[in-house]
């Protein structure tokens, strides 16, 4: 585009393409910076992550060391049991209760023959059970003599009112005279435990102990363990260090026994201080950079959103009403100033569109109301005047009178002076007057009642609109029948509403029946049709309003009309 067209077209680029490059400026900004924050922190965390496994790591490490030492040293114990167990009675005996007294830890030595009988147990002064009903402390050993073998923890179940949290070792002797012993050893288990217990890694995290099976032997939450309250990862957790599920794992197992060493911490957890730290950091700065590019946008409304947002604005009280909408010039860059003239040229043709669409409706719906109200039945009116002259040929003059009284009032309430509304009062003197002519007509086949609230006589209606619906009710349900027919009118109030109400005992519709003769127009034995009715109802006072149709066969058929309450002086027929 030449730069003549970019003149001719009204385009002008000095200040819009400011305001397209600030705000391009402003969104790299803001992007770059997002960016570079969230890179930032995920490294910081990675490197928050390995030190929170190096320090994991740390804790396991001293942990196995301690247990390791631990475990040795009751290695050791049972490796001077084992140098003095060849000794004569008395001084083997002598030598173990010095050595159950000295080590507080060992609760008691105990040796089995080789069937598993208990031949001697040393313990601190503690009375033996005569009887027990399992011995905990006994394990069947294999015949290898050097293995080492320790025990779950349980409870000591051979003295009397003692028992203690233990662990045992075990290991297949040879004794003073030859023969092949069990040896074990019950050491307290609440000084591991305790230990165990003071290990932290973090607030939360904690180390536990299982055997190489992946059963669990000592725990900080055993009870809620055993108790189903709380779920522990105890198999496939291998050797070393590995994160999973947001949970640091550390693995260590233990040289000179089946035991591991597992350490638990969580990652959110080790960082959370620091990462917190770091984010009231980022915070400040984001928010600096926030304050600078709303600084920068505020700038850029002056010169070019604001106004946008008042043609906006104003393009949307016209859609909201369009009719009394009344246009002022919206001044801005040289953009928002052609728009804003071609929209007020564009509201004010709009506008003269509608008043003549407006008129030429009014016109439309006048024409079509008169038309509908010109349908008069010419077989009506030919069928009435000869029932009239068969009257008088019969000398019944007061009844033809009466028939052409009926027929002038019922004409001069359908001319009505040109108004649609006619008084409810004038409506149901209308169809009375129609009653009366067809039962006439029909030599006194049906007979009809009118129950109206005196209420509704003041409020308006559309003129005709009982007859047609009494005339379908004669000619297809009445007529029809053997028995005597019956007809009922009703007029109440509904709220805010009018309710007309059309009840006979004829034979009857289905519900397509009902349907086509709501929807179908007037044919040669109908007047206004009923079609003609509700069209006409819902013209005058909306969608809402009208028709509504319920039949039964052979128990008759009930036409409720709807229609707001309008009184004289409350609605223009323009």
């Amino acid at each position: 585009m030449s730069g003549k067209d970019k003149k001719e077209n009204g385009i002008s680029w000095n200040i819009s393409l400011s305001g397209i490059f600030t705000t391009l400026v402003t969104f790299i900004v803001l992007v770059t910076s997002i960016a570079v924050m969230l890179i930032f922190i995920r490294i910081y965390r990675r490197t928050m992550e390995e030190n929170a496994v190096t320090g994991s790591e740390q804790t396991i490490v001293q942990v196995q060391n301690t247990l390791e030492n631990y475990t040795n040293d009751m290695r050791s114990v049972m490796d001077i049991i084992q140098n003095n167990i060849t000794e004569d009675g008395a001084d083997r005996d002598e030598f173990i209760r010095g050595l159950v007294k000295v080590r507080s830890d060992v609760v008691a030595i105990m040796t089995y023959d080789e069937r598993g009988n208990l031949t001697d147990c040393w313990s601190d002064g503690r009375e033996t059970k005569e009887k027990w009903l399992k011995n905990l402390s006994y394990i069947e050993l294999t015949k290898n003599g050097d293995k080492f073998n320790i025990t779950k923890p349980h409870v000591e179940s051979l003295f009397v009112d003692y028992y203690p949290w233990v662990v045992t070792l075990s290991q297949r002797l040879t004794d003073y005279d030859g023969k092949e012993i069990q040896v074990t050893m019950d050491i307290r288990f609440s000084n591991i435990a305790n230990y165990v217990d003071d290990v932290g890694i973090g607030q939360h995290g904690y180390c536990y102990i299982i055997d190489n099976k992946g059963n669990i032997i000592y725990h900080p939450q055993q009870q809620l363990i055993y108790s189903g309250l709380k779920e522990e990862n105890t198999g496939n957790l291998q050797e070393g260090t590995f994160v999973r599920s947001n949970v640091i794992y550390t693995v260590h197992t233990l040289e000179n026994c089946n035991w591991r060493i597992v350490g638990v911490c969580y990652v959110d957890e080790m960082i959370t201080a620091k990462v917190e730290k770091l984010g009231r950091l980022l915070l400040i700065i984001l928010s600096l950079v926030l304050i600078a590019s709303f600084a920068v946008g505020w700038i850029f409304s002056k010169l070019f959103s604001k106004p946008a947002k008042n043609l906006a604005d104003a393009i949307g009280s016209f859609e909201g009403n369009a009719e009394h909408f009344h246009f002022k010039q919206v001044r801005g860059t040289s953009e928002i100033n052609a728009l804003s003239s071609s929209f007020g040229h564009m509201v004010i043709r709009i506008q003269r569109l509608m008043e003549k669409v407006r008129e030429e409706e009014v016109i439309l719906r006048k024409t079509e109301l008169k038309a509908l109200q010109a349908q008069i039945n010419p077989h009506f009116l030919y069928n009435t005047l000869d029932a009239i002259a068969w009257l008088c040929e019969g000398g019944r003059n007061q009844d033809a009178e009466e028939m052409v009284n009926s027929l002038a009032r019922l004409f001069r309430i359908s001319i009505s002076r040109g108004h649609e509304l006619i008084p409810i009062k004038k409506e149901v003197q209308h169809a009375e007057s129609y009653l009366k002519i067809e039962k006439f007509r029909y030599k006194n086949q049906f007979t009809y009642s009118i129950d109206v609230d005196e209420e509704c006589l003041g409020y308006l209606c559309n003129k005709i609109t009982l007859q047609p619906i009494i005339e379908n009710a004669i000619y297809h349900g009445l007529n029809r029948m053997v028995d005597e027919g019956m007809i009922k009118i009703g007029i109440h109030q509904s709220g805010e509403d009018i309710l007309f109400t059309v009840e006979d005992n004829g034979v009857g519709m289905t519900r397509e029946q009902c349907s086509e003769i709501l929807y179908r127009e007037s044919g040669d034995r109908t007047g206004i049709g009923i079609k003609n009715v509700n069209d006409r109802i819902k013209i005058y006072f909306g969608s809402s309003f009208g028709l509504m149709i319920t039949s039964e066969l052979d128990k008759g058929t009930c036409v409720t009309i709807r229609m707001p309450k309008v009184r004289e002086g409350e609605y223009s027929e323009k």
